[in-house]
């Protein structure tokens, strides 16, 4: 099967911006700034470009995510610190894990030369996220450039992921009960991480049973031949949506020179920093 050039460029970058999920030192840097553990910072270094947002904006935007754990986070978060403290913390911890994990300045420089053409070129019809992180001005440091682009154009895909869900007749807890089904995260990580209880995952399980989507007990899914096709629509539909969007700036020596030069630290900060088993659904490749 050939992969999407999108995909494969998602490869490369969802990693280097994932190191804010996934890093050690991402609670303690919340912490530092007044933030309430691990989810309070989780909310708020990510909804940081949005501005002083409320739960119902991150429920909208992030997709997946139970409303009760969003309200928990938020707006407390910002009765404790501010969207720019968030900014200013989420790039610096973000940086000096990347640092960490062996990121020097030529090949960040490199892929920052390449990304920023894409940034300024995407498109923001209908992507909150992307459009919130693409104002947001771009270090004189190399690394921290890098993270920052990644994370953009990691938002564009997301946005765009998103809307092809809902033209899908999918709700963000539904896709999630979809990952599981197709056997990229275990029930007992995409369930508790996305704070459903056992009922209502239950509850999302016989809606898509219902629908002839998936089958078997909703703690061990597995995709109908329909579910299988729906799903590989909502993915070619993303795919679609982050080349057109964005991505297509690059040419195919472009696409092909960015993922070699980021490939050793991509290798670097999967082995050091990203379970090869975690909610977003990517494996180590």
């Amino acid at each position: 099967m050939v992969i999407h050039l999108a995909r494969r460029i998602w490869t490369s970058l969802e990693p280097l911006h994932d190191v804010v999920y996934f890093g050690a030192p991402i609670k303690d840097a919340g912490v530092a700034i007044g933030l309430r553990g691990y989810w309070q910072t989780y909310f708020a270094f990510r909804a940081a470009p949005l501005g002083a947002v409320t739960a119902g904006t991150v429920v909208a935007t992030f997709a997946g995510f139970h409303p009760d754990m969003v309200g928990k986070a938020l707006p407390d978060a910002w009765t404790r610190s501010t969207p720019q403290q968030s900014l200013e913390a989420r790039l610096a911890v973000s940086t000096g894990l990347l640092r960490g994990a062996g990121a020097g300045n030529a090949e960040c420089a490199r892929g920052v030369e390449l990304l920023t053409p894409v940034l300024r070129a995407a498109d923001r019809t209908g992507r909150a996220l992307f459009a919130a992180n693409a104002e947001l001005p771009l270090s004189e440091d190399p690394v921290a450039a890098l993270w920052q682009l990644t994370t953009s154009l990691r938002e564009h895909r997301g946005d765009g992921h998103v809307a092809a869900l809902v033209a899908h007749g999918l709700t963000g807890a539904q896709a999630l009960v979809i990952q599981v089904a197709a056997g990229k995260v275990p029930v007992s990580v995409m369930r508790s991480a996305r704070g459903w209880s056992e009922q209502e995952w239950s509850d999302n399980a016989d809606e898509l049973r219902a629908r002839g989507l998936i089958k078997g007990e909703p703690t061990s899914p597995s995709l109908t031949v329909g579910g299988a096709e729906l799903l590989q629509r909502v993915e070619a539909s993303t795919d679609d949506a982050a080349w057109n969007g964005a991505l297509s700036t690059l040419s195919q020596d472009a696409s092909a020179e960015l993922m070699f030069v980021l490939a050793p630290l991509v290798m670097q900060v999967q082995a050091s920093l990203v379970p090869p088993i975690n909610p977003i659904g990517m494996g180590h490749v």
